[in-house]
């Protein structure tokens, strides 16, 4: 019988580095069977998380289970159970491709037929090319090709997309979700908002080492707000510009300024709403550059919750 237990459960899980805490008690679980995105900026703490979590650094407070096991105390019995996609690396330098997907199907008792899975994800052109020589996308559908081979039950994917084309992309998109209905539980990491939306069955937003955000895409990208308001401006904001505006609003719109020359307005933005940020802009001296009526996605949701860009 299925385990109805989290595929990846964390408690409390803090990690610092010198003076900086770069995982400050964040709690969060993955369900079973799931895709579950991990969102966050450049330095929120999502690489030592996961790391905590394949067992390559030991927690310094709180708790880490994976499959029910510590990746700790139990990695042996644990690694065998899981795959690894790693954003670079992960194979050797002169090692051709195919030499290096047979070597790593050869290390687990029931692994994947290696030339169907390089002939799905593309990579039968270049399977005697040695790894230094692959092409980005080549190498990020080796590390897939590598992470998937060994029929886990859990998969951690690292910017699995990462420097391939259009076609690469939907193929890998298409097998992800072809292992989570065959019950794979996939925890990945991408700094592409479209790839998070279209795979995610939960989306955890972290930033800081701490959970600021959890939900399906659908949740996040409603949450009562119908629309936004994207304004670009060709100068710098004047001081105090986001508490301005927002005095000037409806109750219950969210400002927030995204760099000196961008802000972006949350809540009734109807056209009334944007009739008010115009004179706003009139009034202060303002020159817009660009003044976008749309409804929130999810790279809105992030911008607002972060005050940050997703930086590839």
């Amino acid at each position: 019988m299925p385990s109805t237990s989290p595929a990846v459960e964390i408690e409390g899980l803090v990690m610092t580095y010198g003076d900086k805490r770069a995982v400050d008690g964040l709690s969060m679980q993955v369900a079973r069977g799931s895709v579950t995105a991990v969102l966050g900026p450049n330095g929120a703490g999502k690489t030592t998380t996961l790391e905590t979590c394949e067992g390559y650094r030991p927690p310094q407070a709180g708790t880490v289970r994976v499959l029910g096991l510590d990746p700790q105390r139990q990695r042996r019995e644990l690694l065998p159970r899981i795959g690894v996609m790693l954003q670079a690396g992960g194979a050797w330098s002169g090692v051709r491709a195919m030499e290096m997907l047979d070597h790593i199907a050869s290390l687990h008792a029931h692994p994947l037929d290696t030339a169907m899975l390089s002939d799905r994800l593309g990579l039968a052109d270049c399977g005697r090319t040695p790894y230094r020589r692959l092409s980005g996308g080549q190498q990020q559908r080796l590390g897939l090709a590598m992470a998937l081979v060994g029929r886990p039950e859990l998969v951690f994917v690292d910017e699995p997309t990462a420097g391939m084309d259009p076609q690469a992309r939907r193929t890998t998109w298409e097998l992800l979700e072809e292992i989570r209905e065959d019950g794979v539980t996939v925890v990945l990491t991408t700094h592409h908002m479209d790839e998070a939306e279209r795979l995610a069955d939960l989306i955890h937003i972290i930033d800081h080492g701490r959970l600021i955000a959890s939900g399906s895409p659908t949740e996040l990208t409603s949450g009562g707000r119908a629309a936004t308001i994207r304004l670009v401006v060709t100068r710098p904001f004047p001081e105090g510009a986001p508490e301005s505006l927002r005095r000037d609003l409806a109750p219950g719109t969210e400002v927030s300024q995204l760099g000196e020359r961008s802000m972006l307005i949350t809540g009734p933005a109807d056209g009334t709403t944007l009739g008010i940020v115009s004179r706003w802009c009139e009034n202060h001296d303002v020159v817009p550059e660009s003044l976008a009526l749309g409804r929130q996605n999810l790279e809105d949701v992030f911008l607002r919750l972060t005050g940050r860009e997703l930086e590839g």
